[in-house]
């Protein structure tokens, strides 16, 4: 989308209007492009098979198509999905007067990005469930369908797009978070991941083995990196001195940021290297994520991945 378009939308206000109009944008610019040929039809029905109980058969539909179909219910959802958001106070950069849908900090840009997709799950008749976590799990829902419950999860959403003063100092623990998702999950399902991974400083080693528990039960795995990608990967800051502050921790330090940014853009290369080669191995669809960049590029790899799902 133009960010015309995310200027437009953000007027809305309402995180499910606005996520229902993202998902009616995405689709249409699919019918426009070399996806023409993709069905974009969401079912929610399936075909009546000879022998089974006739009480679900949709009637009305029958006499209009002259076809048995039957209405399908959550436990014959074709799909199970649990979002987590990485709730941390590192996802509250970049730290703006006002963020806004056009100009969103990496926690909107999850929040949104996490609502279209569960717009687009709904309409495919999926089951979607909510994990937020930063030090601990802060929510966790189970996978359903209903609109009630996604209506839940879009309110749970919404709790969290406030001022980043309100969650000063609200460290991560990615690791910990992971494993114990992983043990929570007991069917199948596609995961979807949206972190800045910014606890990699821990223990790298253990942050892998978390990633390669979620893998556990034959689960799917998206992993969307999302960063700032000019200041936190390109290191694009002017050549004067600054105060850099922690905002998971307080800390603060000078620098200078020439003298800086070689040594760290060593440090964030080789450790996203490094991510990308174990994601690889673990068979995890890793996918850096700009929040400058718009919601095009979520919206697509979930749409591929459901694709070679069906």
């Amino acid at each position: 989308m133009a960010e015309l378009d995310l200027q437009v939308l953000g007027q809305f206000g309402n995180l499910e209007l606005i996520a229902k109009q993202m998902v009616e944008g995405f689709i249409t610019g699919l019918h426009q492009s070399p996806f023409h040929g993709f069905s974009v039809e969401f079912a929610e029905y399936r075909p009546y098979n000879t022998g089974e109980s006739t009480r679900n058969i949709d009637w009305k539909l029958y006499g209009r198509s002259d076809k048995l179909f039957v209405k399908q219910f959550e436990e014959e959802t074709n799909l199970r999905c649990q979002i987590l958001i990485d709730v941390s106070s590192s996802m509250y950069f970049p730290k703006m007067p006002q963020v806004s849908l056009a100009h969103p900090n990496k926690l909107y840009f999850s929040i949104y990005a996490a609502a279209a997709v569960m717009q687009m799950l709904r309409q495919q008749r999926d089951a979607v469930g909510l994990t937020l976590f930063d030090q601990n799990i802060l929510f966790h829902s189970r996978a359903k369908s209903s609109p009630v419950h996604l209506k839940l999860l879009y309110s749970e959403m919404e709790k969290y797009m406030k001022p980043y003063e309100e969650q000063l100092h609200q460290g991560t623990d990615i690791i910990r978070s992971l494993h114990e998702i992983a043990e929570r999950i007991h069917r199948r399902s596609l995961v979807i991941v949206f972190s800045d991974m910014f606890d990699f400083h821990k223990d790298t080693e253990e942050l892998f083995l978390a990633l390669q528990h979620l893998r556990h039960s034959k689960h799917e795995v998206i992993l969307f990196e999302v960063c700032d990608k000019n200041r936190e990967v390109d290191f694009d800051l002017e050549n004067r001195p600054y105060r850099l502050v922690d905002m998971e921790n307080g800390e603060e330090l000078k620098i200078n940021a020439t003298e800086l940014k070689e040594h760290y853009q060593k440090a964030i290369s080789a450790f996203r290297d490094e991510l990308k080669v174990r994601c690889g191995q673990y068979q995890i669809d890793l996918v850096e994520a700009d929040i400058n960049e718009g919601f095009h590029k979520v919206l697509m790899t979930y749409f591929l991945k459901r694709k070679r799902m069906c």
